[in-house]
């Protein structure tokens, strides 16, 4: 996949194109929808297909006091829409000149110059052009001038509700991961870079990375079962999100996510590692001193390994 960062990167206008717009934040499985139809139609009509993003989230620019935090990265959401089989991806810059544009202006200067739209798929909630006003009925008149047909596609639903970005935020933080995944149609991830820490892991006998999550919303706190993605090769490993209040006070530290990976030798800092949370094991809690805290992180080793069963048989997909 072609990732393009800004129209000013794209050196040459599209000359066809089958393509989606949208945010996209968690890449869900109402998102996976609407882009496999793009992806499965640019390739029947023998084009190319073009997922076209946004960055930042237009309501952080448009609606400031209002915005949520993103459930991914831009670089977990390339990394997810990139192995949906798109051919290309542009990540619009959105600035004021962008949310300035007139739904016309929007749609010749972008959609029909620059990325030769010849059919647009896109949720039936969609809405563009300055302050959101235009929406599916309006892209199908513009539509009908600049050469490309809109077909609207029904979200996905889950237990009778709507899959949103939203709703898989709370279940997130709210620790229901299982409810999450159905409606990611994966296991809840997040990606991060592996920075330095205390090393305090390490003199226990048990080194860990750990990472920085660049935003991502974050389970709660606790210990939990997870695969890693590290280079395109999956490990089995046990991580914990808190405050290791067996050595710092909680107004001594801020929360940390660390990530043992069982056999790993190499060094990753200033890697990205995805972890996948596959089940909680416990809670986080203090204990007596290091001896107990070793024995435990022994016992949770062990059930990690059985909840995962052989790497051979844990694999982890996307779609």
């Amino acid at each position: 996949m072609k990732v393009i960062k800004g129209l000013h990167a794209l050196k040459r206008p599209l000359k066809s194109s089958v393509l989606t717009i949208g945010v996209f934040d968690g890449v869900h499985v109402g998102h996976r929808k609407v882009i496999g139809k793009v992806v499965a139609r640019a390739k029947k009509r023998g084009v190319k297909s073009v997922v076209v993003t946004f960055d930042p989230h237009p309501m952080k620019f448009l609606r400031p006091q209002n915005s949520t935090p993103s459930l991914i990265s831009l670089d977990h959401r390339v990394r997810l829409i990139r192995s949906l089989g798109v051919d290309i991806l542009v990540v619009v810059n959105f600035t004021g000149a962008v949310a300035g544009l007139s739904p016309r202006e929007f749609v010749k200067n972008i959609l029909a110059d620059k990325l030769g739209a010849r059919e647009i798929y896109v949720s039936d909630n969609f809405y563009f052009g300055r302050g959101a006003a235009a929406g599916i009925r309006e892209l199908k008149a513009l539509g009908r001038q600049f050469g490309f047909s809109v077909h609207a596609v029904s979200p996905a639903r889950a237990g009778g509700r709507i899959i949103s970005s939203s709703l898989i935020r709370t279940l997130v933080t709210g620790g229901e991961l299982k409810k999450a995944a159905v409606l990611l149609g994966r296991p809840v991830s997040v990606l991060g870079t592996v920075v330095s820490g205390a090393r305090l892991a390490r003199e226990l006998g048990y080194p860990t990375a750990n990472l920085n999550p660049h935003h991502e919303v974050i389970p709660p706190g606790g210990v939990y079962a997870v695969t890693v993605r590290y280079e395109g090769r999956l490990y089995r490993g046990v991580l914990n999100i808190g405050l290791r209040p067996t050595f710092y006070a909680p107004r001594d530290c801020e929360p940390a996510i660390e990530v043992h990976i069982f056999g790993f030798r190499g060094k990753v800092y200033g890697k990205d590692l995805e972890v996948f949370f596959m089940g909680k094991l416990r809670d986080e809690r203090r204990f007596s001193g290091k001896a107990d805290l070793v024995a435990q992180i022994a016992k949770d080793k062990k059930s990690a390994q059985a909840l995962l069963g052989r790497p051979h048989k844990r694999k982890i997909k996307y779609s």
